[in-house]
């Protein structure tokens, strides 16, 4: 049996972007990695989920970034973007940012249409800012997504119920659960500093509090108008998900893939990624890059509708 994967690769340091949502101007951590030695083939945005950072898509987003360039965010309250008490986190407020932020992008590209490649609640991130705020995407690439009912573990609905008191548990305590939590998604597949480097954002006071509160303002009362709607997605979409998935069960991939609209070719299609768990993007890297580059391929083929 392999060992527990190592960390291959970390994001350089992130950009700060002022980005105007709703009238205001919220700051969003972001990145930007492209080809060294050749114009990009298109663009990509990535979308982390919970309670991960841009930090998950640190080694796909290298292997696209040599055909593509690559755009990466961490939503407000993740990662490295501003955790700050008063800051909404919910999904509504999420999906919002990533259409204002796709707009901020195209200020510098007239021609910006971006394939969109989305993992956990970056899921229900990405459909919404396409379906509930018009945010005209080239394709989605959906991995393990937060979206269908039922979703949440139960430690995830406890926390929502009681976010004071986990908010005020000892730090050492804290960062055990949080560790733990992050292990039990990849099925204890990821290494040491993997994990530590998952956590590290949460670990501090405000990283701590911001932990719970995601948690807390996460809802499936947000998702259910995204469902009602799949069936109006208006780009081609490939769904991608682990078959030991032990937060978000693989049939949900087949659930998915029924509600959305159908292509010439009979799709959407499933890649399943056997043996791993909800941290593939991290589990295995390199397969979950190939089946990416291999979707845009597809795409510049002439595959799929749009």
């Amino acid at each position: 049996m392999p060992g527990p994967v190592p960390l291959r690769f970390t994001l350089p340091a992130p950009v700060l972007a002022d980005v105007e949502v709703d009238g205001d101007v919220e700051r969003i951590a972001t990145w930007v990695l492209e080809p060294a030695d050749r114009a990009p083939a298109g663009d990509v945005v990535l979308c982390h989920g919970t309670p991960w950072s841009a930090r998950v898509w640190a080694p796909v987003a290298r292997a696209l970034s040599q055909e593509y360039r690559v755009f990466l965010w961490d939503m407000p309250g993740y990662g490295a973007s501003p955790k700050d008490a008063g800051t909404p986190v919910d999904l509504v407020a999420q999906r919002r940012r990533l259409a204002a932020l796709l707009r901020h992008w195209s200020d510098d590209s007239p021609k910006f249409s971006p394939h969109v490649v989305a993992h956990d609640i970056g899921g229900a991130v990405a459909l919404g800012a396409h379906l509930l705020e018009d945010a005209d995407l080239a394709s989605l690439f959906l991995l393990d997504i937060v979206t269908l009912d039922p979703w949440g573990s139960p430690f995830f609905r406890l926390v929502a119920r009681n976010e004071p008191v986990f908010a005020a548990v000892p730090g050492p305590l804290h960062g055990a659960l949080v560790r733990e939590y992050i292990a039990g998604a990849a099925n204890h597949a990821l290494a040491a500093d993997v994990v530590g480097m998952l956590a590290e954002p949460w670990l501090d006071d405000v990283g701590q509090a911001a932990f719970y509160r995601q948690i807390a303002q996460l809802s499936p009362e947000h998702t259910a108008p995204i469902v009602s709607r799949l069936g109006e997605v208006r780009c081609p979409v490939r769904i991608g998900w682990a078959e030991d998935d032990p937060w978000i069960p693989f049939e949900q991939a087949g659930r998915l893939r029924n509600l959305l609209p159908r292509d010439p070719d009979g799709g959407p299609e499933v890649v399943a990624f056997p043996g791993r768990g909800h941290l593939v993007p991290l589990e295995d890297d390199a397969a979950v890059g190939r089946a990416v580059l291999t979707w845009l391929a597809d795409l510049d083929g002439g595959a799929g509708r749009g």
